[in-house]
């Protein structure tokens, strides 16, 4: 069974960047969609970015269009995010998580495996 291992997260000043690498293990995720998801204190998991298994296609929640960026690396088996301009709001714990199907998806519920999470918090 494919496990997920979410690294990069930390602290960091508000228009910083920080860079999420996700690594599978026990498992290939070439024909994985992958999606990145956060979840911050008091609030529902929301979705932030999903690629396909190929990489070619992605997609962003409105909310970090344009400065969040979904990559992956399938020779290394790892999923990227890398995340520029950070704002407060961003501060949450980043899960990355695979499904099946190589058709990426903004529903968690499509997703099959999780990471454990990295805490990314941007200050003021």
């Amino acid at each position: 069974q494919v496990q997920l291992a979410e690294s990069g997260g930390g602290f960091v000043q508000a228009g910083g960047a920080l860079r999420l690498s996700c690594a599978a293990s026990k498992g290939t995720i070439n024909s994985y969609a992958m999606g990145w998801f956060r979840q911050a204190p008091g609030k529902e998991r929301e979705f932030v970015a999903a690629a396909s298994g190929s990489g070619i296609t992605t997609f962003y929640a409105d909310s970090v269009k344009g400065r969040f960026t979904i990559s992956r690396d399938n020779a290394r088996n790892t999923v990227y995010l890398q995340m520029n301009s950070l704002k407060p709001e961003d501060t949450a714990v980043y899960y990355c998580a695979g499904r099946y199907n190589n058709i990426a998806t903004k529903e968690a519920l499509n997703y099959n495996y999780w990471g454990q999470g990295t805490q990314v918090t941007v200050s003021s």
